[in-house]
């Protein structure tokens, strides 16, 4: 059986940056070169970034895009690393965008990826499942492929994929076992949900039995917006073992020597299924092309990647609202961030990780004090700033408010969300003064019953805990704490933000008791309604009191209007507000006995 070294090359590219990817991918080339690779696979459209979203529909950047690829094919010939064949993921379209007047049945935008070889795009394969579900908009955008490209690379016939492909049965690998082949590469750009690596070995065990083949699995890593990809690449043998698995939300490459079956000598003619020209069950045809001379046994020491273990829930939901706040800071240009620092738990683990995203003299943290801020929520704040190292700031915001009272006749929550609005304007105004993205700290479980206030503690461009419950939240500050003592360093959050009951002190002695169920009640309710769509009827049959669904539903149903205006924030849910659901505003449905 010939032995086929392999490079996965899991990578963090920026939509949009052409140029910057090019170069990004000529450099990991050269790494898995060194390494003696003989095929190198680089995830889902890492040369536009992903997801590009409306820019599919710019003609200008598909036709960038397209010449993007062009250049990099004879730039790697340049560099030397011309007979090495390269899959890249890109944008491509072989016709108008599917939007437009002058559109094309069968033809547009394709989610797409090229095998690079001798200088030249020697073969392309278009994503044939598009999924439109959750974060995806892939049929609004894409057209559906309908061709399984297989390249003989080194003796082995080897599949091209496209991230949901693995998803579905009876589709690509189905075809791909009627081809014969060897090797499935999958080239992805899957992002990150809490136990969401739980489901890909099994789902990929699945991909290989019916394939009849190994399947090497590259994702991309980094965050894009909302999104947050993990990496988690992996390879499996046809038998479904796990050969190696790389590490999650780091830039990593895997290279690794596969023994595979020969690539058949029958004509293509003569394949009974999947043959150039001949339907399949699913209806894909099989385009074949045969990459460079054959190639000799890897030499040197055997490659193994490896096999590292995915980490725990907490530790992962950790790294991966680091790494989307710190892409999210680093690929929009921002010098630093400034938050709010109450002392209290949610601006404690956003100051925590925003220090970890990108360090302590990049961190501005504003106490902003008023006359029903406690003592002990001021020693907190400044506490947590001598822990982490941050840039922190005293200023006081009762001579603000006191103005503003003194020129309008305010009481009861008009005065509290004054406050919280007085709060707002400072941290704008020093971020327009110094440069600094302003991070806003409510927590999913505030933002789905609307407990904050509009251009008050909302304020915010990036909201890091965005897609966090409450109840998790004080998790992640228990196993931040944890980690930093197992690693013989100061725990950053101080324990007494941790055990206190919440409060926004926005007038005297004010709990979030006094306005929402204790967050153990309240949480599973909301991860019910919202992450599982259950109705009232589901809810009360899992065993929640009637009146309390009754109080929360309404509460969430009401506060559309806010989610709808808040900053975005890392997805790490099944169901994140904003993209994955999407609610309209005015809506006079409710869930009702």
């Amino acid at each position: 059986m010939p032995t086929l070294r392999l490079a996965l090359c899991q990578v963090n590219p920026t939509v949009g940056d052409l140029a910057g990817n090019a170069e990004l991918i000529r450099s990991w080339t050269r790494r898995a070169v060194d390494g003696g690779a003989q095929l190198v696979a680089f995830p889902e459209m890492v040369l536009t970034g992903y997801p590009v979203e409306d820019l599919v529909f710019r003609r200008s950047f598909v036709a960038a895009s397209k010449a993007a690829l062009e250049r990099l094919a004879a730039d790697l010939a340049v560099d030397g690393l011309g007979d090495v064949a390269v899959v890249v993921g890109y944008l491509d379209a072989d016709g108008p965008p599917q939007v437009s007047g002058d559109a094309e049945p069968g033809r547009g935008a394709r989610n797409a990826a090229a095998v690079l070889h001798g200088g030249t795009v020697v073969t392309t394969y278009f994503k044939h499942h598009l999924p439109n579900y959750g974060v995806f908009d892939e049929d609004r955008y894409f057209v559906p492929g309908d061709t399984l490209s297989v390249v003989r690379v080194g003796g082995v016939d080897v599949a091209l994929t496209i991230c949901e492909d693995l998803w579905q049965a009876g589709g690509p690998f189905a075809v791909a076992r009627t081809a014969g082949v060897g090797l499935v590469v999958s080239v992805n750009g899957s992002p990150y949900e809490l136990n969401k690596d739980d489901l890909r070995l099994p789902l990929l065990r699945r991909r290989a039995e019916e394939a009849g083949a190994a399947i090497a699995y590259v994702n991309m890593t980094g965050g894009q917006d909302e999104l947050v990809f993990e990496g988690d690449s992996m390879i499996v043998g046809a038998d479904g073992t796990l050969v190696t698995r790389a590490p999650q939300f780091v830039e990593h490459l895997v290279l690794q020597d596969l023994e595979l079956p020969a690539a058949t000598t029958t004509a293509v003619a003569e394949l009974p299924a999947g043959a150039a020209g001949q339907e399949p069950p699913s209806g894909m045809r099989v385009d074949r092309v045969t990459v460079g001379a054959e190639l000799p046994a890897p030499t040197g020491p055997a490659c193994h990647g490896g096999t590292v273990e995915p980490v725990a829930d907490e530790a992962e939901v950790w790294q991966a609202l680091v790494l989307g706040l710190r892409d999210y800071v680093r690929k929009n240009r921002f010098p630093s961030v400034v938050l709010g620092l109450s002392g209290g738990i949610d601006s404690a683990v956003v100051a925590a990780l925003a220090v970890d995203a990108v360090g302590p003299e990049r961190v501005i943290g504003v106490s902003m004090p008023s006359q029903h801020s406690s003592e002990h929520s001021r020693d907190d704040a400044a506490d947590l700033a001598k822990r982490t190292g941050l840039d922190y700031r005293v200023e006081p915001i009762q001579p603000m408010v006191d103005t503003f009272l003194a020129n309008m006749s305010l009481s009861g929550v008009a005065v509290e969300n004054l406050q919280a609005r007085v709060r707002g304007v400072i941290l704008m105004a020093l971020s327009n003064q110094e440069g600094p993205l302003v991070l806003t700290t409510g927590n999913k479980s505030e933002l789905a019953v609307g407990y904050s206030t509009l251009y008050g503690d909302s304020v915010g461009g990036f909201n890091p805990i965005k897609d966090v419950w409450k109840t998790l939240v004080w998790r992640l500050a228990r196993w931040r704490n944890a980690d930093a003592a197992r690693r013989g360093q100061t725990p950053p959050i101080p324990e007494n933000s941790i055990g206190k009951p919440p409060s926004a002190e926005l007038s005297p002695g004010q709990l979030d008791s006094d306005s929402l169920p204790d967050y153990d009640v309240l949480d599973p309710i909301l991860i019910g309604y919202v992450d599982g769509d259950l109705g009232r009827d589901g809810l009360v049959e899992s065993g929640h009191d009637p009146a309390v669904i009754d109080r929360v539903l309404q509460m969430v149903d009401t506060a559309e209007y806010k989610r709808r205006q808040s900053a975005p924030g890392t997805k790490i849910s099944m169901k994140a507000f904003g993209r994955d659901r999407r609610l309209p505003i005015t809506n006079r449905w409710r869930e009702r006995d």
